[in-house]
């Protein structure tokens, strides 16, 4: 079974960052902030022996690479931004394309969203950087920048097919041109196409005019779980709050919504680093509870799903609460979860 882990490589600094939430702002800024807001919250989450490492050291990705392998994690889909032309958060990606004694798998996922300074991708108000499309012309440049990591032999391929992840494919104008726009061009380039892969959940590539496009149905968790479970939630001092097991069996309840679909699993989610008390808190989450759904997931990926492969949230989202990496309470334990499972 392939267990690939969203990546976010929002773990060092940019211009863009400094000009939007002050100077040195990286992601571990919103987590050396955030404090318990109930009795029993867990936070402050800290990396353990205080690991604030910046993804912008070729020594730090060795490391995240060569801690995936020992514990059993396929390979990473890391998150990629691109507005116009103008990329961000691009360093780390570079850096692993760049350097080839870095051997894990990888593929990338379009995280195809304006940014908010809230947080919330439907804000109007607040907007940092605004996504759009262009024409042929952007889209044959955003090409020719995917195209040496598609190339790249670490990359995730599917039948000679480079795996592309769409974060919201349902907001991409002119989405059935730019499709076989960028799969003629893979195929010129002497691949067989590119394997698009659909990811939230507001995308049905059954019900879609141009599904056919799409090789996979990514089910995204927790986002499909916190969907049917919202009403469940508690209010505790101020904060929405859903309990752990509710949340697992709601994904393990989940039907595949069409042939394509890919199971999904999560570590946890806690997203009040971001977000404070508007943020949506699971309780009881712990590696001993994870191990035990995991594994019931990676069953149901092979017998219900018949699928070799599963989406896992996360590899490194702190602030939502989604990491593997090992923190200063359970340590290696999520990892070990997941090398006694596969």
């Amino acid at each position: 079974m392939k267990v690939i882990t969203f990546y976010l490589p929002q773990f060092h600094r940019t211009p863009e960052n400094d000009r939007w939430w002050g100077r040195g702002f990286t992601e571990w800024t919103n987590m050396k902030k955030a404090i318990p807001l109930f009795e029993g919250h867990y936070q402050p989450r800290i990396p353990l022996n205080g690991n604030y490492y910046c993804l912008t050291e070729v020594e730090t990705l060795a490391w995240q690479a060569a801690l995936a392998r020992q514990y059993g994690i396929y390979g990473f889909c890391m998150y990629h931004y691109w507005f116009s032309g103008q990329k961000l958060l691009n360093r780390p990606l570079d850096l692993w394309l760049e350097n080839p004694q870095i051997q894990l798998p990888f593929c990338l996922c379009w995280a195809n969203e304006t940014w908010t300074k809230s947080w919330n991708v439907n804000s109007t108000d607040d907007i940092l950087i605004l996504q759009e499309y262009g024409d042929q012309r952007e889209w044959k440049e955003h090409f020719d920048y995917l195209y040496p990591f598609f190339a790249d032999n670490r990359y995730i391929k599917i039948q000679n097919r480079p795996l592309f992840v769409l974060y919201r494919p349902e907001l991409l104008k002119n989405r059935r041109d730019l499709l076989l726009f960028w799969d003629k061009l893979a195929k010129e380039k002497g691949l067989l196409g590119i394997a698009f892969a659909a990811q939230q959940r507001f995308f049905d590539v059954a019900k879609e005019s141009d599904g056919d496009l799409f090789t996979y149905q990514i089910e995204y968790q927790p986002a499909l779980a916190r969907e049917q479970i919202g009403s469940l939630a508690a209010i505790d001092n101020g904060v929405r709050c859903i309990d752990y097991d509710i949340a697992w069996q709601a994904v393990l309840n989940f039907k595949p919504l069409n042939n394509k679909s890919i199971p999904g699993a999560f570590v946890d989610w806690d997203n009040t680093p971001r977000k404070g008390k508007k943020g949506v808190v699971f309780k009881g989450a712990t590696p001993e509870k994870f191990k035990q759904y995991f594994a019931q997931q990676i069953q149901r990926a092979k017998s219900i799903y018949r699928q070799d492969m599963i989406f896992l949230f996360a590899w490194n989202e702190w602030s939502e609460g989604g990491y593997l990496e090992p923190d200063d309470k359970y340590q290696y334990s999520y990892l070990e979860a997941i090398r006694d499972t596969i």
